[in-house]
């Protein structure tokens, strides 16, 4: 008789991009070992890849040490991602929409990474909550 899998992932990541890579290898064992396939891990991951690099870059005002949460939760339906951080407020949700068509050498230097987010995933909700952002990502899963 086999365990069954829990349905959900709960993960802790220091403000370092060497954490990415460590929490690409647990989403990838988590996804492989619920049947969620390749397709769904590569786009959870390259996802969290831009959102962590972003906080980690740009989010923090000081040099200390912060704890970024994530969690993942499978349904039947949606494999959501939560990420919360106490990075300075930002809403990607709100950011602008790129003139994809312009010239790439008139484009202003931003918006393509969170593009790329919205793109990959089915929806994005945001809130700050308590001084903390709160992203939740869901990615529907293919009958």
């Amino acid at each position: 008789m086999s365990r069954l899998q829990s349905p959900s992932l709960h993960l802790l990541a220091k403000n370092d991009l060497a954490e990415i890579g460590r929490i690409a290898a647990v989403i990838d064992k988590f996804c492989a070992d619920r049947g969620l396939g390749d397709e769904t891990a590569h786009a959870v991951n390259l996802v969290l890849d831009e959102l962590l690099t972003n906080t980690i870059s740009y989010g923090y005002t000081d040099a200390a040490g912060h704890v970024i949460d994530i969690a993942l939760t499978l349904s039947r339906e949606s494999l959501t991602v939560t990420i919360r951080d106490d990075a300075v407020a930002f809403d990607p949700t709100t950011a602008a929409t790129p003139d994809l068509d312009a010239e790439i050498d008139e484009r202003p230097i931003g918006g393509l990474g969170i593009h790329f987010v919205r793109t990959i995933m089915d929806k994005i909700e945001y809130r700050r909550v308590s001084g903390y952002n709160e992203l939740t990502l869901t990615k529907f899963l293919k009958s």
